[in-house]
């Protein structure tokens, strides 16, 4: 419950009551329905962001911590969206008491390159850091104390992203933290508040976009593939079962170069029905997204796993998330999926694959707006009224 209210509150709660009411979509050209949980919703919604929505941006905050956007590499979604949040023109605004939403735009991937001491086994001075970086700037302005911290976010794709808010008690439990690590068991993610950010590997700082696409549906030859290493908790199981023990499942912990010579990572890719993507050290994969890329069914293991998106995307239409458990059914599972299943979800990853694109220069329902419209929603739908 904020202090005070502001015209930037009654908006929010003009937007809920707009999308609670959101007019039924039919046959809307520009969004695929079976993509989403509820395109009414998403609509609604989203055109309300588009009509509304203004977030200001702390300049607060010394380089490179803050204000570096590292674009390339597993952590580059908190780059991307670092670099394209503070160049906007449509939803940035200079005046706070206009903003929505406030953008705390720190880096966690700069965090632990710059804070973290190798060999110490320990956050603290990633944590501290954070803690007074909250402490300084809600001495400084109103508008932390206004919500306690509830109209901020960050943007955080390194794995240690969740734990660098825990001696912060209002960063960890009000802010809406946009993470790649959406682990809803360890306590600080919080499904509903939260967002799960898409973890992309991107190998180009100017062509974000490049090498999408994959082989039709009857040319992929390949039933699974998986090729990685052995961190975390499920891949060492998953290569126990299958890793060179069926010729269907493709389970490398690294490809033979005999193979490689011949078809390398992105080409199995290409090339495979299903694409195994194992949970690593966290729950979190960028597998999954690559596999999107490459037209390939993303099979995701990761249990207490939050996909991106979660709020408005229905990743049964495009996915199959199998248990930790049934690993060792791993064949069985996929075999039972019928022809006609398999085709439609590999068709519709191909019509989902725009929303999880970057664009040097956003475009609407890309990834970018995709990020911010769940960092949106997740306000709206936490705003209360003021008690007169």
């Amino acid at each position: 419950m904020p202090l005070w209210s502001t015209k930037a509150d009654e908006e929010l709660i003009y937007a809920k009551k707009e999308i609670a009411d959101a007019p039924l979509v039919v046959g809307d050209p520009d969004l695929y329905a079976p993509l989403f949980r509820n395109i009414s919703v998403f609509r609604r919604s989203y055109e309300l962001m588009e009509r509304l929505l203004k977030v200001f941006i702390y300049h607060d905050g010394a380089k490179p911590i803050f204000h570096s956007p590292e674009l390339k590499g597993i952590y580059a979604s908190e780059g991307w969206f670092m670099k394209l949040m503070e160049a906007d023109q449509n939803f940035v605004v200079r005046d706070p008491n206009r903003a929505h939403l406030f953008y705390l735009p720190y880096s966690a991937r700069q965090l632990e390159h710059n804070l973290y001491v190798p060999g110490s086994n320990t956050l603290d001075p990633l944590s501290i850091f954070m803690k007074n970086y909250i402490d300084m700037i809600s001495a400084k302005f109103p508008y932390w104390n206004r919500t306690k911290g509830a109209d901020h976010f960050f943007v955080a794709c390194h794995d240690w992203g969740p734990y660098t808010t825990k001696l912060h008690d209002e960063l960890r439990k009000n802010t809406i933290k946009a993470l790649c690590n959406a682990d809803v068991s360890e306590g600080v993610f919080i499904r509903g508040r939260d967002v799960s950010l898409p973890e992309t590997y991107l190998k180009s700082a100017r062509r974000p976009v490049r090498d999408i696409g994959g082989k039709p549906a009857a040319e992929r030859s390949i039933l699974a593939f998986f090729a990685g290493q052995m961190h975390g908790r499920v891949r060492p199981v998953l290569v126990k079962y299958w890793g060179g023990k069926d010729a269907d499942m493709r389970i490398y912990t690294r490809i033979p170069r005999q193979i490689t010579r011949r078809m390398n990572y992105a080409k199995h890719m290409k090339s495979s029905k299903y694409c195994i993507c194992p949970m690593g050290y966290e729950v979190n994969s960028p597998r999954i997204v690559e596999a999107i890329y490459y037209e390939c069914v993303p099979v995701i293991i990761a249990d207490n796993f939050v996909l991106p998106f979660d709020d408005a995307l229905d990743w049964t239409a495009f996915s199959v998330v199998v248990a930790e458990k049934d690993v060792p059914r791993l064949k069985e599972i996929l075999l039972a999926i019928p022809e006609s299943r398999y085709i439609t979800m590999r068709s519709n990853v191909k019509k989902v694959q725009r929303h999880f694109l970057w664009h040097t220069k956003p475009v609407k329902y890309d990834i970018f707006h995709m990020i911010l419209h769940s960092v949106w929603f997740s306000r709206v739908n936490q705003v209360h009224q003021v008690e007169q």
